[in-house]
């Protein structure tokens, strides 16, 4: 079976909710869901494929260094922490 994050696929969480792709190719996320992992409206969610499966997860921006999701800033369209923008800072030139 395959794996996500360690987990097995048969320790993910069935939701028995079924919903079907439109025309578009757009499905539904019930109000349900949004509220429990907390998605709102517009917010970005990154698309993973693990060999049949297709997995959403709320998009977080992390360092582009050590991976962090603390502190997070844009330089330049790249994301950077403050932990590693200080550590930049003390690298001597």
């Amino acid at each position: 079976m395959g794996k996500l994050n360690g987990k097995k696929k048969s320790d993910m969480k069935s939701t028995g909710i079924i919903r079907k792709v439109d025309e578009l190719g757009r499905i539904v996320l019930p109000i349900e869901l949004r509220r429990t992992l907390d998605i709102a409206e517009k917010d970005a969610l990154e698309i993973y494929v693990d060999g049949s499966s297709i997995i959403l997860r709320k998009y977080q921006p992390s360092c582009i260094f050590c991976d962090d999701v603390k502190a997070v800033i844009n330089y330049k369209g790249k994301n950077i922490c403050s932990a590693c923008l200080q550590e930049l800072k003390n690298q001597e030139v």
